[in-house]
């Protein structure tokens, strides 16, 4: 591959989702103490509609497909196994015209593998991750981004964190983008301060934003100012079927989603198809209203399809779905 200069590296591990749609009178969804529960016969032999592997999947690689789906050169900063799911993993990621120089073969390890129980138009994940011998790469001046999107990795990974901190710290014109995973949350603010004070853009959920920053998840503005404190310049929240919120720390605004042309066929991606859309469009040079215009039209095209990916959208597309708008979908100034 010819050398240049990438415009985004999307960072966090890469995985095949097997799919498995479950009929719907072979399961239910119980209520519990906990949350909703996904509840199956035990112990006997449970019919399925049908079975679908898709490769190269995951926060990360995801983004990395939304970016290169919107004009921008993308690359992808992981690691594989040196098995068959890996070789699929690597061909993915060549269709999808996704750099790929830097996701390392680990020699003798199995690649990441998980099951998507699909339920409807939900889906519920197992998920492992293979331990593999994490360390940030070698660039050469040629290879640097202008971006750093950095998403869900492994929790035996805490180390990297470092790398890419200093890495980060070493090359201050390169940008962050921050889109924390289930370990990352984990881990605390504490262990990872100096990647949230590096961020330009945070984007979470709203009880992610509430468990990091120990909000109270109905605030929206406590939830900002205490995301802001640890130093993302930009951060966004988004709240499912109640739109989402971004703040540039000084202007804040609502969105509502954008209208569904039919009920959801699958929702898995909806949240990477989100933020990673964002974060285009900002580097792309737009602003924090146009972003948010752009981004939950491509979530609403992303669940139209089976996966993460098959749905997303060129700018051309979702410039002719804004042309289709309701009135009411533009962002509101907060108060």
């Amino acid at each position: 591959m010819a050398e240049f200069n990438l415009d985004v590296l999307a960072v966090g591990d890469v995985v095949t989702d097997a799919f498995i749609k479950l009929l719907d009178n072979e399961a239910k969804v119980e209520e519990s103490k906990s949350g909703p529960r996904l509840s199956m016969p035990f112990a006997t032999k449970v019919p399925f509609d049908h079975a679908q592997i898709i490769p190269a999947v995951g926060n990360a690689a995801n983004a990395a497909a939304a970016f290169a789906k919107l004009g921008l050169n993308s690359g992808l900063v992981s690691n594989i196994g040196s098995d068959k799911g890996g070789r699929e993993i690597l061909a993915a990621l060549h269709h999808s015209k996704i750099d790929s120089r830097f996701v390392h073969i680990n020699h003798g390890r199995a690649s990441n593998y998980h099951y998507v129980l699909w339920y409807k138009e939900e889906r519920t994940i197992l998920i492992k991750h293979e331990e593999y011998d994490y360390h940030w790469p070698r660039f050469r001046i040629s290879d640097l981004p202008k971006w750093i999107y950095f998403s869900s990795i492994s929790k035996n990974a805490m180390a990297y964190h470092d790398q890419l901190s200093q890495w980060l710290d070493s090359h201050r014109p390169i940008k962050l983008a921050f889109q924390p995973g289930t370990f990352q949350i984990e881990a605390g603010t504490q262990r990872l301060k100096s990647i949230y004070a590096r961020t330009e853009i945070l984007a979470v959920n709203k009880e992610e934003a509430a468990e990091i920053s120990g909000g109270d998840k109905n605030n929206i503005h406590q939830l900002f100012d205490k995301l802001h404190k640890l130093g993302p310049r930009t951060v966004v929240i988004s709240d499912g079927h109640r739109g989402a919120y971004a703040s540039d720390g000084s202007n804040r605004y609502k969105m509502p989603i954008y209208p569904d042309p039919k009920p959801p066929l699958e929702r898995t991606g909806a949240g990477d198809s989100f933020t990673s859309t964002f974060v285009a469009a900002i580097m792309r040079g737009a602003d924090i209203q146009t972003a948010l215009l752009w981004a939950p039209i491509n979530s609403m095209s992303v669940v139209q399809k089976v996966g993460a990916q098959e749905g997303l959208l060129n700018a051309r597309q979702i410039d002719h779905f804004l042309r289709l708008a309701p009135r009411s979908y533009h962002p509101e100034r907060m108060n």
